[in-house]
């Protein structure tokens, strides 16, 4: 998260004409005697009340116009909310220290709140990129007092392929963290081999044992963190001493920092999905209330796994990641820009482009960071895929819905004129009104096709045959009967990624720029192909639901069921918890309900469940 994301919860406050409250504005003493700069919340004078914590490198003074959750309303909720500036920034920035561990000042933090009259002793974290990476931080130092965390679209390793993904440099990534004052530059570009120093910062920065907390941890699809926080996630499964109490939400959304879209919206991209609105902070809500107002609203009954399958959007569960079973399926390459399941039979065949460094394919869209770029899903047809410099491969149209989970991998044959270059890889979805939406996106250089330290490195030999494999994030994504898949392959994808010079000297430096002129094969010898990961359609612990629609949502009045022939109960459980079991009518008046956020719960008489979030206006 930036600071432009803040601007949207001020903009949001405005929208409700939201009555605006000042904080206490307080400095607290850190143990080194630095000090750090707080707005401090109070929901109410009159009791000791749970506090939520944020930390943030954004400048803490913007949420004075909207608080995290609760936005507008402070007084009508039971928590206090700490937001500090990080040592260095806005507010704390005359406690800079070079190298200092963050996490130290979130244990400080935490248990300074604690000896306050205004806290009962229980803490809780929140917050979103940057915002998430510190709680992990805070966790790792144990706080005594810290009871539970929420990190949005962050985990906390730092790694190799986060910054140079098939060994390429994340160019507009590194130019924002460097815009919002980190200065990673200089030490990424010093080191793009993978050597001792990543080692280090790899080995130091994974600690999956040492959270003893419980963790809501919140991502996206279409976010840069998905096989991070995916990873960590699994990890604190299984070695954390509170590994059962660790839960993941997987919405469609993107990591936010601006523009309208973020993590909770409807609006990601050009697309919309309204069954998706809020969830985040709903869900974050009932988890806060469940560890620090020790509420009985069923929080321990949520699934493991709550994940936004886009596509046919619905929201599914399951009792791990790796309990969402799927086979491969292949799709190969084929003369024409077909994708097939059929292998190819051709002797010799192939596609060419030329790719220009000064002309690279440019970034339309996807998990992109940088202010002035679109982040998101949006149609590649007319910006992406009407240039020359790009070979397009797609299936016929479906005739019947392909249901993916996983992680898509493309396996190529390729070859160049040049010592060194690029291929780069988007997946896309195909509506039948012929836009062609990106899924997501993946890259490889090809000095680094054996490997990413520098005995690995090799150039190519001009039209050789190398194999390489470009494995995409994970997705849960399905295309829809009547629509295509679709896979783009390029040179480049800029400035997401860095754009090859092709001249094969020395990386991130003035050169040369030659034009290459790049093969990619797809006959009996050399076959390239796509391998997507299907979703096995009977999976015990999977909840999926057909033919059932909740309308209108949000409601006024009355609010409609389909598909009630299939159905065998349906709960309404409020956001404290209280469910109500509902005979099974077509139509509800719940008129009478409370405004606020409800849950229907229904069962189907096959066994699966579906559960749909209903704002109550």
């Amino acid at each position: 998260m930036t600071k432009f994301l803040c601007f949207i919860f001020i903009c949001i406050s405005i929208h409700l004409n939201a009555q605006v409250y000042f904080p206490i504005i307080d400095s607290i003493p850190m143990r080194d005697g630095k000090k750090l700069a707080v707005d401090i919340y109070i929901a109410d004078t009159t009791q000791s009340l749970p506090t939520i914590l944020v930390q943030t490198p954004y400048n803490r003074i913007l949420y004075r116009w909207g608080l995290p959750i609760v936005g507008s309303h402070l007084y009508q909720n039971q928590y206090n909310f700490v937001i500090a500036d990080w040592r260095g920034f806005y507010g704390s920035a005359s406690a800079y220290v070079a190298n200092y561990n963050r996490g130290l000042d979130g244990y400080d933090l935490v248990e300074w709140i604690a000896q306050q009259t205004w806290s009962n002793g229980k803490i809780g974290t929140w917050g979103p990129s940057a915002l998430g990476k510190i709680q992990y931080q805070t966790a790792k130092e144990n706080p005594p007092h810290l009871t539970c965390c929420v990190p949005i679209v962050a985990f906390p390793q730092m790694t190799y392929q986060e910054y140079y993904p098939g060994g390429v440099y994340r160019t507009e990534y590194v130019q924002q963290l460097d815009n919002l004052g980190y200065g990673l530059s200089p030490w990424l570009l010093a080191n793009p081999f993978y050597n001792f120093q990543w080692q280090y910062v790899e080995s130091t920065t994974n600690y999956p044992s040492a959270i003893k907390v419980p963790l809501f941890m919140i991502g996206g699809w279409y976010d840069h963190n998905i096989d991070g926080m995916i990873s960590f996630f699994k990890a604190i499964r299984q070695s954390s001493v509170v590994a059962s109490k660790h839960k993941l939400l997987m919405g469609p959304w993107v990591h936010g920092g601006h523009g309208s879209a973020y993590v909770g919206s409807c609006q990601q991209g050009e697309l919309t999905f309204d069954n998706a609105c809020q969830w985040s902070d709903s869900l974050a809500l009932r988890f806060f209330d469940f560890y620090l107002r020790n509420m009985n609203n069923g929080w321990e009954n949520e699934p493991v796994f709550r994940y936004y399958q886009i596509g046919n959007n619905q929201w599914l569960e399951s009792s791990s990641i790796d309990s969402v079973l799927y086979q491969n399926q292949t799709y190969f390459f084929q003369p024409n820009g077909l994708l097939s399941q059929n292998s190819p039979t051709g002797i010799n065949d192939f596609g060419l482009y030329l790719y220009n460094p000064a002309d690279p394919s440019p970034t339309h869209g996807g998990c992109t960071l940088r202010t002035d770029l679109l982040q998101g899903p949006y149609d590649q047809s007319q910006t992406v895929e009407a240039r020359n410099d790009i070979l397009v491969f797609s299936s016929e149209y479906l005739l019947h819905d392909i249901e993916i989970f996983g992680k898509p991998n493309v396996h190529l044959w390729v070859s160049s004129d040049r010592k060194d270059t690029d291929f780069s890889i988007r997946l896309c979805d195909v509506y039948p009104d012929g836009r062609s939406m990106l899924i997501s996106d993946g890259i490889q250089r090809m000095r680094f096709r054996n490997g990413y330290t520098v005995n690995d490195t090799v150039s190519m030999q001009a039209n050789a045959y190398y194999a390489i494999d470009i494995e995409l994030p994970y997705v849960a994504y399905t295309f829809l009967e009547g629509h295509k898949i679709r896979i783009d392959i390029t040179s480049s994808n800029y400035p997401r990624y860095d754009n090859n010079l092709n001249n094969g000297l020395t990386m991130y430096a003035a050169g040369d720029t030659l034009i290459a002129t790049n093969k990619v094969y797809f006959n009996q010898n050399h076959s390239s192909f796509l391998t997507i990961p299907v979703k096995i359609p009977t999976i015990i612990n999977e909840n999926t639901v057909n033919a059932i629609n909740v309308f209108p949502n949000p409601v006024d009045d009355y609010i409609y069921i389909n598909g009630m022939d299939a159905i065998e109960s349906i709960t309404l459980t409020d956001i404290l918890g209280r469910s109500t079991l509902l005979p099974l009518n077509t139509q509800y008046n719940v008129a009478d309900l409370k405004s606020g956020v409800y849950f229907l719960t229904i069962r189907l008489k096959n066994g699966n469940k579906h559960v749909e979030k209903v704002v109550k206006k």
